[in-house]
């Protein structure tokens, strides 16, 4: 009573009211099951902790193990501007006459892109071909690998065979070759070092994740993507996606339509195999197929998608070229070899070549094959087109001409010159004062020759035409005549003219000499010729004008060719001119004739038809040309008079389209009568060992020691 006197009513009521803490409830003990159940359920609970124990420190050790490989690998990654260029060679990039691109070769690399400004076309077609989810993962996908895996095996290949998996990330690591730089000092080769990069092993599909994992922390997504779109191989000599763009539609990458974009995309799982030079129609199909998977995963609308596949991407005209062909492989011989087949720098080489003169030449070889040749033969042709100082305009060495690294018949085939072979020997007798209108007789006549006795050449025609001016001997390729002329002024002097005109090949040693027993090339005779139009001086041909590294204004060499020495008198050459335009408007080259223009050649073809020759020129231009098989099967009806100048026809009247009619630079002799044809001299001694001179004419007539073959001439 007193205790509640203390407090106010309300504070008594409150004080009433305050709750009593309750004490804890106790935790009822958990029953454990008693018996052989109990046991069990004990022995599990423990198995299952130390499992879950070993684990989480397994996956421990494990994390941090892999975090210091990842570290390790990212300390070895340099900054991204030193891997954007992986050649481990340089380019050459060639020019024609007038400064426009007709080839390239070696390793070409266009410059630099960015993921970020690249087309966004060609972006979205890679991601969209190579790894869609490259966004999402951290550089590896476990998803991709198992349904690689599973794929393989369903194949009955091995799990590591065949489809990869890979990511955009790991495509990349293998480029870099996971970091290992090319060492020639261990004595693996390029070869050996490339097919290492690629290899698939276990061991080194581990490692390729780690290095993966580690680009994926040094550097961005788009600097990746950047990695990739510099070093992706893509065909055509073309390493990235500039070189690919400028190659193939010559235009930048960053001006791609999307189905240029799918097609350079679809080239990185076989850039040699779907290289659009190779076959277009592959290349096309493979990019339809790109754009439909760019549809399905959003980056082209149905309408996009149906116009990139109804308009697929065309090569370019220098794309269409195949690398320039046999001229470019030409040039590429020619050249120092530092900085041509084995250049590590990027070089810009100008040449003589003119495209439209390049297209006359391959048209006029195709036209006459289509037309006159019998279907399914395997003869060949070669033409080559110059200008009088040596510059060679055009090549064609087969009539496959859309070809690079192939043989090159204009350069490489040696073969008998036959009747052409004849102006070199009426030049010599021209610089020695002979005169177009000096007679000659043409008669039975024979020659004994030391160790093989005697020898009787014949006129291809066999029939004699008594006296005849040495300008009727060339224009009917007449061979007692030449051999004739060839024995009077001395084989010495014409084996010499021949020579500084240009044929450096080894030359016949008898007097077969002049019935053109001696081998060369196409290129060589065609520049002996241009000797004959500029006048009488030598000519090398050439087709460099300069050559300089990328981003130099200075050449770092000129032309290696060009007109040199004289080799006989201006006047020689002029009358010797007349001399081959009789040939052409009244001789064996009728068939040359063209559009009203002075026109000067000389047919040739060899025994037993094996080869056949035209080669002629006009005020402006050389041209010559060689038919015959590679296995020197005989020709049938063929003969340099025939196809070979028809080829030249062709050629030269598609060369001269829209060019003014210029005379030739010849002089016309006033009319000389002679009284006495020219002497004859008696049977010279051998110039070389009789055993020597035996075994040519043995080899070039197939005679024996009665040395009665019949050489034909190649005058119809």
């Amino acid at each position: 009573m007193v205790a509640d006197k203390r407090y106010s009513g309300k504070a008594a009521a409150s004080a009433k009211k305050k709750p009593v803490k309750k004490a804890p409830a106790k935790r009822k003990p958990v029953k454990r099951r008693g018996g052989i159940l109990g046991f069990f359920s004990a022995v599990i609970r423990w198995i299952l902790n130390l499992i879950w124990k070993i684990v989480s420190r397994v996956t421990l050790v494990t994390v941090l193990l892999l975090a210091c490989a990842v570290g390790y690998f990212y300390t070895t990654l340099p900054p991204l501007d030193a891997l954007l260029d992986g050649r481990a060679r340089g380019s050459v990039t060639m020019l024609d006459r007038n400064g426009d691109v007709f080839a390239w070769r070696g390793d070409q690399f266009g410059g630099v892109v960015n993921a970020s400004n690249v087309s966004p076309h060609l972006k979205n077609a890679v991601i969209a071909t190579e790894d869609k989810r490259f966004y999402r993962h951290f550089g590896v996908s476990p998803r991709g690998i198992a349904s690689a895996v599973r794929i393989n095996l369903s194949e009955g290949r091995g799990p590591l065979s065949g489809h990869g998996g890979s990511t955009i990330t790991q495509q990349v690591a293998k480029l870099l070759c996971l970091g290992e730089p090319f060492d020639p000092s261990t004595g693996q080769t390029e070869k050996e070092y490339e097919a290492e990069c690629r290899r698939s092993s276990l061991s080194r599909k581990a490692k390729e994740a780690l290095f993966s994992m580690a680009m994926e922390v040094k550097y961005s997504k788009d600097d990746i993507l950047s990695i990739y779109l510099n070093r992706a191989y893509m065909g055509g000599g073309a390493f990235g996606a500039e070189a690919a763009a400028q190659r193939f539609f010559g235009k930048p990458a960053t001006a791609l339509r999307p189905a240029e974009g799918a097609m350079l995309a679809g080239l990185l799982t076989a850039p040699t195999t779907l290289s659009p030079t190779n076959n277009l129609d592959r290349s096309q199909s493979r990019a339809a197929t790109v754009v439909r998977l760019m549809e399905d995963q959003g980056y082209l609308t149905q309408a996009e998608a149906d116009d990139a596949i109804a308009h697929p991407a065309e090569l370019s005209e220098a794309a269409e070229a195949q690398a320039g062909g046999y001229f470019a492989d030409w040039v590429m011989s020619s050249g120092p070899e530092f900085f041509t087949r084995n250049t590590t720098e990027d070089v810009i080489i100008k040449t003589t070549l003119d495209q439209r003169i390049q297209k006359a030449a391959e048209a006029g070889v195709s036209w006459v094959f289509e037309n006159k040749v019998r279907e399914g033969s395997k003869a060949q042709a070669a033409v080559v087109v110059m200008s009088a100082d040596g510059a060679v305009r055009a090549m064609v060495g087969g009539r496959k001409t859309k070809v690079a690294g192939a043989f090159n018949r204009a350069t490489q085939a040696m073969r008998q010159t036959g009747s052409s072979f004849k102006p070199f020997i009426y030049a010599a007798a021209l610089d020695l004062g002979y005169s177009p209108n000096d007679l000659i007789e043409d008669a039975p006549y024979c020659l004994n020759i030391p160790g093989s006795g005697q020898w009787c050449p014949k006129n291809y025609t066999k029939e004699f035409k008594g006296q005849v001016s040495l300008t009727t001997a060339l224009k009917e390729s007449l061979n007692i005549p030449a051999v004739k002329v060839s024995e009077s002024v001395g084989r010495d002097v014409v084996g010499q003219v021949a020579t500084q005109f240009g044929i450096q090949s080894d030359l016949a040693v008898g007097p077969a000499l002049a019935l053109g027993a001696s081998e060369s090339t196409l290129l060589e005779m065609t520049g002996a010729y241009a000797g004959i139009l500029n006048g009488g001086s030598s000519v090398k041909p050439y087709g460099l004008i300069d050559l300089k590294l990328l981003g130099d204004s200075e050449p770092l060499m000129g032309t290696g060719g060009g007109i040199g020495e004289r080799v006989i008198q201006e006047d020689a050459a002029l009358q010797l001119v007349y001399m081959m335009e009789k040939v052409v408007s009244e001789g064996t080259g009728r068939r040359a004739q063209f559009g009203g223009r002075e026109l000067a050649g000389k047919t040739g073809t060899t025994q037993a038809n094996r080869d056949a020759w035209f080669i002629g020129f006009s005020a402006d231009y050389v041209a010559g040309v060689w038919m015959g098989y590679d296995d020197n099967t005989p020709l049938t009806g063929v003969s340099g008079g025939g196809l070979p100048t028809e080829i030249w026809k062709e050629v030269m009247e598609r060369v001269h389209e829209g060019l003014p009619v210029r005379p030739l630079p010849m002089i016309i002799p006033a009319p000389v009568v002679v009284e006495a044809p020219v002497p004859v001299p008696a049977a010279p001694q051998p110039q070389n060992p009789l055993s020597l001179i035996d075994q040519v004419l043995r080899d070039i007539f197939g005679g024996g020691s009665s040395g009665g073959g019949n050489v034909q001439d190649g005058n119809r």
